[in-house]
């Protein structure tokens, strides 16, 4: 998959993770996370392999959970992470290779 098409793909599950928050629905939002959280952090794991899926995972999880934490874009960061902060020469210094 191109790394595009994983931005737009994650920008979407983030944009309506936001729309379904309990910032945009008091009520309805914090129910729809119990349901939400799961999907996200499976989707994460299956978006992104290795260690750095995993973790993201497990925080997605925990973002989408925790009422209030749902505004955090967690697919964008992730993969501004993948494919900024991992490629770059920085990464490559301190060695923050996903093996």
């Amino acid at each position: 998959m191109s790394k595009y098409k994983l931005l737009f793909i994650g920008l979407l599950i983030d944009a309506f993770g936001m729309i379904t928050s309990s910032w945009v629905l008091p009520v309805i939002g914090d129910f729809a996370d119990i349901v939400w959280a799961p999907l996200t952090a499976w989707l994460m794991t299956r978006l992104y392999k290795g260690n750095a899926g995993k973790i993201a995972g497990v925080a997605t999880f925990i973002e989408e959970i925790i009422p209030g934490l749902d505004i955090i874009p967690s697919f964008t960061l992730m993969w501004l992470y993948t494919h900024v902060i991992r490629d770059s020469k920085i990464s490559k210094v301190l060695d923050l290779d996903d093996k």
